[in-house]
């Protein structure tokens, strides 16, 4: 056995994976174990003896003293015994060679050991890093390709990080410092675990304000919900039960000195920081900030909700491609639609806007009852949208909505003409 150096496998082992010795001792019994029995058939009458310290490892083969021999794994007989000190029914204990293996039994051994200590990494890393989902990970990006990047551990461990959970528009370079959430870890077909990292989920955020603000780390403020629209914009809801804290402003730092550094990590994403309320009608107003409510409308169709404001008002509510009224029902957890509230009689010439319903000669009703059910009642309100959003909310064709649109246009370029 002492080709095999188990002192210096063992201590290798140990520094470099991480392997203790009671499950290393286990291991190497195992593997002895396991190809004794392909050699002699069982290993039920065997003795393993391993000596981490120092180094050795020795085997020994139990026979029982017989005059006739019947199962040559089990017994031997008395002539075939070179000592003379031994009686019948006596046990015999021959010590096994590394060489009675056999050159083929050497490399079996040697193998098996190879992958038995190949299956107990895994099984480290899959553990490790299974509890540790949904904890913030820094890593250095190792290389990066199309659909993904490949991220570093300190022990070179290997992380995923994947186009769809990387913030739009950010692109990484070898040597780059990433931080990241542990979304998810798997083992595929028995590989080495599949750890995949995000940037874009609530939960990101949300760890971010943890690290940023000492607050919500000790529990004085507590941040009910998170929602994003990745690269774009953020809403965040806090509450703190002690009136002596503000939450906002906790936040949000001196002069945002403590959400510049989250902005800055998540490539200039907007963040809206607002307090938690469990009253919807006033939770939506905060949600829809700037632009200002004049009435709202709760359940009704589908259980969604209608929001009034004054035309001025709407651009405001929905936000750029419709980002501010999507981030908002994600908040509340359900649908806001936001309505034109209509003017009244003495402010209507001002107001150079045009009913959809004007435009029944040209526009199909069945189109027209679609961006009603949208909150789109008049043209601007409409032209105030883009195309992409029109067409996904109002359920309607791409060349729809641009056929609408241009209808619509036409119409204010005649008036100004």
């Amino acid at each position: 056995m002492e080709k095999i150096e188990l002192k210096d496998a063992f201590t290798e082992f140990k520094n470099q994976k991480n392997i203790d010795r009671p499950t290393m001792m286990g291991v190497l019994e195992d593997v002895f174990r396991t190809q004794i029995t392909k050699t002699y058939g069982s290993a039920d009458n065997f003795d393993i003896i391993i000596n981490i310290d120092k180094g050795d490892c020795e085997i020994y083969w139990n026979r029982e003293v017989v005059e006739e021999v019947e199962d040559p794994n089990t017994q031997i007989a008395i002539s075939d015994l070179e000592e003379d000190d031994y009686e019948l029914g006596e046990t015999f204990a021959k010590k096994i060679e590394l060489k009675d293996f056999g050159r083929r039994g050497i490399l079996n051994i040697r193998q098996n050991l190879q992958g038995r200590i190949m299956d107990i990494e895994k099984a480290n890393l899959y553990n490790k890093y299974v509890g540790k989902i949904g904890e913030i990970f820094t890593g250095e990006v190792y290389q990066t390709w199309a659909k993904e990047a490949l991220i570093l551990d300190e022990d070179g461990n290997e992380l995923r990080l994947p186009k769809s959970e990387q913030i739009p528009g950010e692109h990484f370079k070898k040597n780059d410092t990433v931080r990241a959430i542990i979304k998810s870890v798997e083992m595929k077909n028995n590989t080495t675990p599949y750890i995949v990292l995000s940037r874009v989920t609530p939960e990101f955020l949300e760890k971010l304000f943890e690290q940023e603000v000492p607050e919500i780390y000790d529990g004085l403020i507590t941040i009910k919900k998170v929602v994003r629209v990745p690269g774009e914009r953020a809403k965040v809801a806090v509450e703190s039960y002690d009136e002596r804290i503000d939450p906002i402003g906790a936040c949000i730092g001196v002069k945002g000195s403590r959400i510049i550094g989250i902005v800055r990590e998540l490539r200039n994403e907007n963040i809206d920081v607002l307090q938690w309320t469990s009253n919807t009608q006033l939770l939506i107003q905060r949600a829809l900030n700037p632009a200002k409510i004049s009435s709202i409308v709760l359940g009704g169709e589908e259980d969604k909700i209608k929001v009034f404001m004054l035309p001025d008002e709407v651009k405001k509510g929905i936000g750029k491609g419709g980002c501010n009224i999507r981030l908002a029902s994600m908040l509340v957890g359900k649908e806001i639609e936001v309505w034109r509230e209509l003017p009244s009689e003495d402010t209507a010439e001002d107001e150079e806007d045009v009913l959809l319903s004007e435009f029944s000669d040209v526009i199909e009703d069945w189109i027209i009852a679609k961006l009603h059910s949208i909150g789109c009642d008049t043209a601007r309100s409409v032209l105030a949208l883009s195309a992409a959003d029109v067409a996904k909310r109002a359920d309607l064709e791409d060349e729809t909505v641009e056929e609408v649109m241009d209808i619509l246009r036409a119409e204010f370029e005649e008036e100004e003409e």
